[in-house]
């Protein structure tokens, strides 16, 4: 079941790794991840779920999309 991407503003723009309420679960949030939302403020990721013996749900971010501004020397902004 495809669980859809999540972005920084939906994790409410967290600074700091850790695990973190989130719509439907919980979603842990790595050191990587937030480098990577530092450098691309508009990246989306994919959710993972993680197996669980836990009622709530866990989730992890997967593959990312770095998302709009990728490709601004081709409108020809520099």
């Amino acid at each position: 079941m495809p669980f859809g991407k999540v972005t920084w503003q939906k994790v409410g723009r967290v600074t700091e790794p850790g695990r973190y309420m989130f719509t439907f679960g919980f979603v842990t949030i790595t050191a990587e991840d937030l480098a990577i939302w530092q450098q691309f403020p508009e990246a989306s990721f994919a959710l993972v779920k993680l197996p669980s013996v836990d009622i709530e749900d866990e989730y992890r971010l997967g593959a990312f999309d770095p998302g709009g501004g990728r490709d601004r020397s081709s409108s020809g902004e520099e």
